[in-house]
């Protein structure tokens, strides 16, 4: 669950949240706010200021104490805005012209206190003594009251002139003896007032000619300005504010989905890998034949619980193999899977190998695009894996109605576990019947030592008596006896000479000399001797080829062959039926895996042989070809296993099929050559040749690795002999890739040879290991798996012998035989081992 970019993101958000939750709160506004009613203020006083002041000068206030508190008060509204208001440059040169003129202001104010309180006093004095004057100074008194009044209202030179005058008027008049005194008193108030009225009305138009007002208004302008600039920058910020709250409230509701769909996924990761658990239980438990239907089971649970309804297992390479389910009403396009490995290629896997494509109908259009439209997907999902010897695996499942359900990358990484789980099971499997097929090889090899040293012994006897029957035919043949009868005693002598040859090359396996065959020859001398051997109730039909078929061979072992077959034929029908036999020519293009054996490209003949008898069930199938199995009670069991021997020896391979309650069809594939050849072909010719690859062989003996080394030269083989288990492991470690073949023969103490084998197999994997030993007694199959044995030949080593087993190795290579003996652990396990 990748959450972690959007986790990472939601403490960044609350930091910016907060960060613009701080600059959101607009305290400059506030300020402003806080400014702007100091200056409210401020307008307040100075308007009780001028108004208290007039109302000294008129008299009416007699307290000067409204004057002081509005001063200081005015004073306090300044030192407020000095601290509330942002002290910019503009803002602080107005508060600063604020206060010198308050401190204008009240250096006024304190000069008008001073004056206007003497003045009042004067005003008072000259009021009392401007009354109750005799006649004779009456008029000039009423005269300087009159002008002094007027001085009063209007301080102008013109009035303050007047009463200069008037008072002048007055001192000139002559005073009574009793009213000197009170003449002089209202001369020297009167004098005063005529200095304090224009000085007191000076001062009051001073103090309105300080410019506050026009501060006021600047000042006021500016924290307006302040305060919209502010205000502008809140609104923008709390925009920002109210968008980033719906990011993390988005990214929250998000992070909740994904922790929700995060969570699912981890159920569905668990729920998968207890469906993986359970089907690698099954496998564990599953027989190797039904291994097959364990893994189209495996493949349909797999694909239910992705929601895919196909799903296919493919292995390509030497041998290529194909495992595939389909849900109900679902079918595969031509060619798919086949193709999926080539198509995964195309895609950038991830470290595991993994191919995802959610939806197809979003690629971009081109050939891949078209590719995986052609065949039905509307989403895929595969996993592939590469062997260290090229082949490869791939485990894909196909939505063709809806998408895969699987999505995530957790999910996804549990394919590669789904396909080791499978690609295990086969490694099992080829384990099992890797010890299966050396242990039955074990079995065989011990059986043939013990019946090759019983027919050594009764070939030598045996061989004596036809001598004598051919001695004494000789000497009937002198003493012109019946020619027929002679020539037929004869014939029998040599077919017994011949059978004599079978049983030393079936038990010594010495080389013997192959001459060409005329299979329709063959097939005639074969139903001569049937018909006179088998009764009447069994019929044999020949269905010939309408070309001469000419094969290379030993004559009397592949006569051998067809009597066998035949006689098996009929035993299966009780001795009363059909036995066909059809020949044919067949080119195989291609190497054709056939029930026993792998068929070369090439020119071949097929000699098929059919009965209606019982048939043969499925379990006795796989063992018809093993020595000594038989399911007659007078049978010996080596008939169909010498059968076998010959036609391998022979470059050819068996195929059978057969139903039970049917009957069975024997199919004989051996190669064809030219029949302009035919004088010129002899044993070499006849050998499976290499084609140059190198083999490597040790052999402590230097003399017999000699010998060895120029039998694998004659055969087509490019040998390197080494006499020292370290040269050939070190050889082995510096090369890896520079042989074909591995072959160990015969080192001191036994066990060495086992022991280099585990070497060579642990440094070479991948390259079959063939066993030369001159016995396979203390040898068990157990043993040969794991130290990587893929087949075991005789020691010292015959031609004809090791060139069938190196060409058997190499054309298996590859194949499902080879990788049950070459790896020991398979082929399959390579796939699992290098992914890690």
């Amino acid at each position: 669950m990748r959450v972690t970019p959007a986790v990472a993101a939601v403490p960044f958000l609350v930091l910016l949240l907060t960060w613009l939750s701080l600059h959101a709160i607009n305290t400059d506004a506030e300020r402003s706010d806080l400014a702007l009613g100091e200056i409210d203020n401020f307008e307040m006083l100075e308007a009780a200021l001028h108004r208290d002041v007039l109302g000294a000068r008129a008299g009416v206030l007699r307290n000067y104490d409204p004057l002081v508190r509005e001063t200081d008060e005015l004073d306090v509204t300044v030192g407020h805005l000095q601290q509330i208001t942002a002290l910019d440059a503009a803002t602080r040169s107005a508060i600063d012209r604020l206060a010198m003129a308050v401190t204008r202001q009240e250096q006024f104010v304190e000069q008008f206190r001073s004056d206007n309180a003497l003045l009042q006093n004067s005003l008072a004095y000259f009021a009392l003594f401007s009354s109750d004057w005799d006649d004779s100074l009456a008029p000039p008194v009423s005269s300087l009251a009159t002008a002094m009044l007027r001085l009063t209202l209007d301080t102008t030179a013109a009035r303050a002139h007047e009463v200069q005058d008037r008072l002048d008027e007055l001192a000139r008049q002559p005073l009574p003896a009793g009213d000197a005194a009170a003449v002089q008193a209202l001369l020297a108030h009167g004098r005063l007032l005529h200095d304090l009225l224009p000085a007191a009305n000076g001062i009051l138009k001073a103090l309105d000619a300080v410019p506050q007002a026009r501060d006021q208004a600047a000042l006021r302008a500016m924290i307006l300005t302040q305060q919209s600039a502010s205000r502008a920058t809140a609104r923008e910020f709390w925009i920002l504010l109210y968008v980033t709250s719906l990011l993390l409230v988005g990214l929250l509701a998000h992070v909740g989905l994904r922790l929700q769909a995060g969570a699912r996924a981890s159920r569905r990761r668990a729920a998968f890998e207890h469906v993986i658990a359970g089907i690698s239980m099954s496998f564990i438990s599953a027989r190797a034949q039904d291994l097959d239907a364990a893994i189209a089971h495996a493949l349909a649970c797999m694909a239910q619980f992705v929601g895919a309804e196909r799903a296919y297992f493919v292995i390509a390479g030497p041998s290529s193999r194909t495992y595939a389910w389909c849900g109900q009403g679902m079918a595969f396009a031509p060619g798919w899977p086949d193709q999926a490995l080539l198509l995964a290629d195309k895609y950038n896997t991830t470290i595991d190998g993994i191919v995802h494509v959610p939806r197809v109908t979003r690629l971009p259009s081109g050939v891949d695009k078209d590719a995986l439209a052609a065949v039905g997907l509307q989403s895929w999902a595969c996993v592939t894996r590469r062997g260290i010897d090229g082949s490869s695996v791939l485990l894909g499942f196909d939505a063709v109605t809806r998408p895969c359900r699987i999505t995530r990358a957790g999910e996804l990484g549990l394919l590669p576990m789904a396909l080791d789980a499978i690609a295990n099971a086969l490694g099992r499997q080829s384990l099992e019947q890797a010890r299966a097929r050396l242990e039955m090889r074990l079995q065989q090899a011990r059986r043939l030592e013990t019946l090759g040293t019983f027919a050594s012994g009764i070939a030598h006897n045996f061989n004596n008596i036809v001598a004598a029957i051919l001695g004494y035919t000789e000497m009937a043949d002198e003493q012109h006896a019946s020619f027929r009868i002679l020539d037929e005693i004869r014939r029998a002598g040599q077919r017994a000479h011949e059978l004599v040859d079978q049983i030393f090359t079936f038990a010594r396996r010495r080389d013997a000399p192959r001459n060409p065959v005329s299979v329709p020859a063959l097939t005639t001398e074969v139903t001569s001797l049937l018909r006179a051997s088998l009764p009447a109730t069994v019929e044999v039909v020949v269905r010939e080829a309408s070309e001469e078929l000419i094969i290379s061979g030993v004559h009397g072992e592949l006569q051998q062959v067809l009597l066998n077959l035949c006689n098996n034929a009929a035993q299966a029908m009780r001795y009363d039926g059909c036995i066909e036999l059809e020949i044919e020519a067949v080119d195989v293009t291609t190497a054709r895996e056939l029930s026993h054996g792998v068929l070369a490209p090439g020119r071949h003949v097929r000699v098929v042989v059919s009965d209606t008898g019982s048939g043969i069930d499925e379990a006795a199938l796989g063992r018809i070809f093993e020595p000594f199995f038989t399911t007659r009670a007078t049978g010996n069991g080596l008939g169909l296993a010498t059968t076998r021997d010959i036609v391998r020896e022979h470059g050819g391979a068996m195929n059978v099929r057969s139903a039970v309650g049917v009957g069975s069809q024997f199919e004989v594939w051996l190669p064809r050559i030219g029949a302009a050849g035919v004088t010129h072909v002899n044993h070499v010719a006849t050998l499976p040749f290499g084609h140059g690859e190198t083999v490597l062989i040790v052999e402590g003996d230097p003399g017999r690795l000699l010998r060895d080394e120029e039998i694998l030269a004659a055969v087509g083989y490019e040998p390197v002999g080494l006499t020292r288990a370290a040269d050939a492991q070190t050889m082995c470690r510096e090369s890896p890739e520079r042989f074909d073949v591995l072959v160990v023969g015969h080192l001191a103490p036994m066990t060495a040879s086992l022991d280099l084998a585990a070497a060579l197999h642990e440094i070479s994997p991948g390259v079959p290991i063939l066993l030369a030993t001159a016995s396979v007694a203390d040898f068990g199959a157990n043993a040969l798996v794991v130290a990587g044995i893929s087949d075991v030949v005789s020691w010292p080593i015959v031609a004809t012998e090791i060139a069938t087993a190196l060409r058997d190795c190499l054309r298996r290579s590859g194949s499902q035989e080879d990788r049950d003996l070459a790896g020991n652990t398979g082929r399959i396990f390579q796939f699992v081992e290098t992914s890690h």
